[in-house]
């Protein structure tokens, strides 16, 4: 298939120096791109997502030194006086460049209903002096040759094998799994149930700020827990030690419908399971049917079907009036393989704007109508409605057009409504989305009578707020205290306990329960996966607490045991035995109390020191009655007398025995 030019488009740039490495994940195509990018003498490279763009900004800076290194996002800019490299989200990315290396990452993005024109515009638009990188998918190879003559393709195999492995419950899944939903309510109640089944669980959202990202895949990371629920945001670059992926969800709502993913969307988060040589494992849930057989051929094999045209709109505006660049933004894609996208959040707000007369009175020349435009492009970071949102960019418009820049004052009020780290977690994730708008305008240093101040405020507030937000997030998904003992626990190292005088027995710095002689009692408000830890980790630390307490009460003296007038033996106020009836009257049987974790030759000495016990009481207390049962010289009624005060302890009814009695020689 030929594509051919609807109308001349200067701006779309020759495949040659282009090189698009393409294939699977987990085939380095990242690694791959930083390595080259520092081989040259500048470099430029931009990522999907904010989060990953600080990734490899670390990663750069590890390299190269931090001094030489910029990262530019919508939210976000650290510029060194001289930085050689860039680090951008592709959005942030320059539509032109001096830099001799090009890199443009996850180019199926293009794709994207939502955000596709942005990519589409990078890959025809952007290149390096010397080498350009497009990194994606394989399905991208058609359309990229034919939209980039002459462009040279290297396909990359993945690392390791993926394989499909069925359908399972949510409590049967093995640990290192990830758990994708499509829902902010979903992530939430499938990880509430991980934590009463399985001690906790990290959540990755999308709506979460870079910084609580980072921090809930840490837990995951370092084996805090072992499992990790997440949206299809772990799709695009996070490098997670994952085994297995399991899908509770295979639809979603993608900013325009409900959908189901397709093979394409499936495997590109599948293939998040397994890094480098290790490999991993995907399947569904109980609440999703097992995937058919062609999908599951399709997602092992990376397969998918190739796409077919790119989403595009111009960047060649007409602001000539306000009218003007709506037609503008409404032109029809060059050349066959790209399709006009449809009207992204600026866009829509440009419509509810160009309706306010308000607004149509200040967009009155180039520079307003330029303005204007440049106002819309604020993401809506909050999800409100179109209107809501075009409402706040009329504000904004509004200080632009008549002052110059953002009103101190409205700035000040609505840094302050998000500067609260009050509430629960949907409420500090509202906060968080509002703030994260009032960075990204202090970032328009244009924008701002003061913006260093205000990029300051705006990234403390931020920052507080994610570590709040992660906090809450540990607190409601994650059983610390089974979390740490189950790693402990994986890890086969001797556990730290400490047993307080009154019996409290902590390990590893958790509270899991009482000890009271030989009998451990685990914390009763332990249940599930966390009250088969605590048992776990309490038998091993205390083996050697039972081995030591053992030989203590074997040495122990008389006085150290106390006999109870309900047959309990005590040790140091701690019950340890009890005392039911024997063969003889005389000879009562002890009943060791102690777990089964006592055994062997310490349970030999625990049970033999009772015996003596048992036995010295018997015969400091009952010695008149062993003495008279055993008194062979007395004989007729007199021996039958003394039979049955033995039996009776002492004890005889007069009138029972009277007749005996008087027949008794006096």
């Amino acid at each position: 298939m030929t594509f051919h030019p609807k109308n001349a488009d200067p701006l779309i740039l020759s495949g040659r120096d282009v090189t698009a490495v393409l294939g699977p994940t987990n085939t380095g195509k990242t690694h791959l791109a930083i390595e080259r990018m520092v081989a040259h003498e500048s470099g430029l490279i931009g990522l999907p997502l904010r989060l990953l763009a600080r990734e490899v900004y670390a990663r750069v800076c590890e390299k190269v030194g931090a001094h030489k290194v910029a990262l530019i996002t919508g939210e976000e800019k650290i510029q060194p006086a001289g930085a050689k490299y860039s680090v951008c989200t592709v959005e942030a990315m320059p539509r032109t460049t001096d830099a001799a290396f090009v890199a443009i990452d996850e180019v199926q993005l293009a794709g994207d209903f939502e955000r596709g024109h942005i990519f589409t515009d990078r890959i025809l638009h952007l290149r390096g002096r010397q080498e350009t990188l497009l990194l994606g998918a394989a399905t991208m190879r058609g359309i990229l040759e034919r939209l980039l003559k002459g462009v040279s393709v290297v396909t990359r195999p993945r690392l390791s094998h993926l394989a499909y492995a069925g359908q399972k419950k949510l409590t049967r899944l093995p640990s290192r799994s990830a758990i994708v939903a499509f829902s902010a309510d979903e992530v939430y109640a499938i990880a509430e149930l991980v934590r009463r089944q399985r001690g906790g669980a990290a959540v990755v959202l999308g709506a979460l700020s870079p910084r609580t990202r980072n921090a809930q895949v840490e837990l995951y990371q370092a084996g805090d827990v072992d499992y990790l629920i997440a949206t299809d945001a772990i799709g695009m670059g996070l490098n997670l030690d994952l085994d297995h992926v399991a899908f509770a969800q295979d639809r979603k709502f993608d900013g325009y419908q409900f959908r189901n993913l397709s093979a394409a969307e499936l495997g590109q988060i599948a293939g998040r399971a397994g890094r480098h040589l290790r490999d991993g494992t995907f399947g569904v849930t109980g609440q999703v049917d097992p995937f058919d057989e062609d999908l599951v051929k399709k997602i092992e094999g990376h397969d998918f079907d190739p796409v077919k045209v790119l989403q595009w709109r111009t960047a060649d505006f007409d602001f000539s009036s306000l009218d003007a660049l709506r037609r503008s933004i409404e032109r029809t894609a060059p050349v066959e393989g790209l399709t006009r996208a449809l009207p992204a959040v600026d866009a829509q707000a440009l419509e509810h704007l160009s309706m306010d007369p308000a607004i149509r009175d200040l967009a009155t020349s180039r520079e307003r109508v330029a303005l204007l435009w440049e106002a819309c492009v604020l993401p809506d970071y909050r999800r409100i409605a179109p209107a809501q949102h075009a409402e706040l960019i009329a504000s904004i418009y509004d200080d632009l057009a008549r002052k110059g820049h953002v009103d101190e004052n409205y700035m000040a009020e609505q840094v302050r409504r998000a500067d609260s780290t009050d509430g629960d977690i949907d409420a500090l994730s509202h906060r968080i989305a509002q703030i994260r708008t009032w960075t990204f305008v202090s970032n328009r240093p244009q924008w701002l009578a003061d913006p260093t101040h205000w990029q300051e405020k705006t990234r403390e507030i931020e920052d507080r707020l994610s570590d709040a937000l992660h906090e809450r997030l540990t607190k409601r998904f994650v059983d610390r205290r089974t979390s740490v003992l189950v790693r402990r626990l994986r890890e086969n190292t001797m556990l730290e306990a400490e047993i307080a005088p009154s019996g409290m027995v902590v390990v590893e710095g958790h509270h899991v329960g009482e000890l009271q002689g030989f009998r451990f009692t685990a914390d009763q408000s332990a249940s599930g996966e966390d009250g088969k830890a605590i048992r776990s980790a309490a038998q091993k630390a205390l083996a050697a607490e039972f081995e030591t307490r053992a030989e203590r009460f074997a040495a122990s003296a008389n006085g150290d045991i106390a006999l109870g007038s309900d047959g309990t033996l005590r040790w140091l106020g701690a019950p340890i035995a009890t005392l039911v009836e024997g063969e003889d009257a005389l000879k009562p049987r002890a009943v060791l109390l102690a777990d089964e974790q006592l055994t062997g030759p310490a349970r030999d000495k625990v049970a033999a020191r009772i015996d003596r016990f048992v036995n010295f009481q018997v015969e400091l207390l009952l010695k008149p009655l062993v003495e008279l049962k055993n008194a062979d010289q007395i004989a007729g009624i007199g021996r039958g007398i003394a039979f049955q005060l033995a039996e009776n302890f002492g004890v005889l009814n007069r009138r029972d025995i009277a007749e005996d009695v008087k027949s008794l020689d006096q």
